[in-house]
């Protein structure tokens, strides 16, 4: 048996999956262990190949087995998983500046070694699993977690771009004034700019510019009595799904905030799937329903043709980044030979 690895490195777990030439995943659900990125590359590393044997087991294959491994991480980093020379949020140690991750794993492990960041790499997922892995179709992915991930795959590959930004969709700009419930906010991005999609569609966004505005028009609520913004986030979601007027709110935003981007790139891909994931989403079905429906609220008068383009939610939100990593080394080792 010839079989293909996939490794999400994440800031706080790295997760494993395995899959065979039929395309078959070989393990359900998470197979994860607390990540140590912030011990440095050597450490991490040896990590990564540690888990690779023992999800072998779990699988119940030898690790001779794996032929190829796909790998995929948070940014910023190029195409290829050079690593950004000024660090980031989950690659801290000074050691991993400029770090060629996948090249150096690849010499540990003597294996193939693809690399995707996690935003294109659950896209990839998402759009295999609706299409399957010999596709010709167009989707786009945006996924909802701390920031705003996501993808563009054109005819069944991952754009990347020259640099690797390619499917960068959280800061793309959009015209969020015209969303009446939040006339007067100025919602601000981490990158440094006003009105990109994660700056209104992420918990940051909640914690940073929602929470404020809205528990002003909201006085007494429970979450406004916390004092501390950045717990009360967290809570959003579920008091949004039980029904709590000021949640409901907050995520009719950040809903019509992507009908907004998704127009965009409606008129600029005309794709054939819209999928949306995330935390934010990882709900019962009635709310991703609900959620859906405004995003369509959201977007602008369309064409007939337009209009009809499908809304899915993320399937297997939380292992879509390993499985799409796995997929992405599955499809180079078949254009590769290493597997038929």
């Amino acid at each position: 048996m010839q079989i293909v690895a996939g490794v999400d490195l994440g800031g706080t777990a790295v997760n494993y999956t395995l899959v065979n030439g039929e395309e078959k995943f070989l393990i359900e659900g998470l197979c994860e262990y607390p990540a140590l990125s912030k011990q440095g590359p050597d450490i991490c590393l040896q990590q990564i190949q540690d888990g690779l044997v023992i999800a072998a087991g779990r699988a119940g294959v030898s690790v001779s087995a794996i032929v190829a491994v796909g790998l995929d991480t948070p940014g910023p980093a190029s195409a290829s998983g050079v690593l950004s020379a000024k660090g980031s949020t989950n690659f801290v140690h000074p050691d991993w500046a400029g770090y060629d991750i996948r090249l150096n794993l690849e010499n540990r492990l003597g294996k193939p070694v693809t690399y995707l960041n996690d935003g294109n790499a659950g896209a990839l997922w998402g759009h295999f699993t609706l299409f399957g892995g010999e596709s010709r179709e167009t989707s786009l992915s945006a996924i909802i977690g701390t920031g705003l991930g996501g993808g563009v795959i054109v005819e069944g590959d991952v754009v990347k771009g020259r640099k690797g930004f390619g499917g960068e969709l959280g800061h793309v700009l959009i015209p969020y004034q015209s969303i009446n419930a939040i006339q007067g906010l100025n919602p601000e991005c981490n990158c440094g700019r006003t009105g990109c999609l994660e700056s209104v569609c992420s918990l940051t966004a909640i914690e940073r510019s929602f929470l404020p505005y809205f528990l002003a028009r909201y006085p007494g609520h429970d979450l406004g009595r916390m004092g501390d913004l950045h717990k009360a986030a967290k809570l959003v979601r579920g008091l949004a799904e039980t029904g709590d007027p000021m949640c409901l709110d907050i995520f009719r935003v950040q809903a019509h905030a992507l009908g907004l981007f998704f127009d965009e790139m409606v008129n600029t891909f005309d794709p054939d799937a819209l999928i949306v994931g995330g935390g934010a989403l990882e709900t019962g079905e009635e709310f991703q329903r609900w959620f859906t429906g405004e995003i369509r609220v959201g977007m602008p008068p369309q064409r007939a043709e337009q209009a009809d383009i499908p809304i899915y939610v993320m399937p297997n939100g939380d292992t879509a980044g390993a499985r799409g990593a796995a997929i992405e080394a599955l499809k180079q080792a078949r254009h590769t030979g290493l597997i038929s």
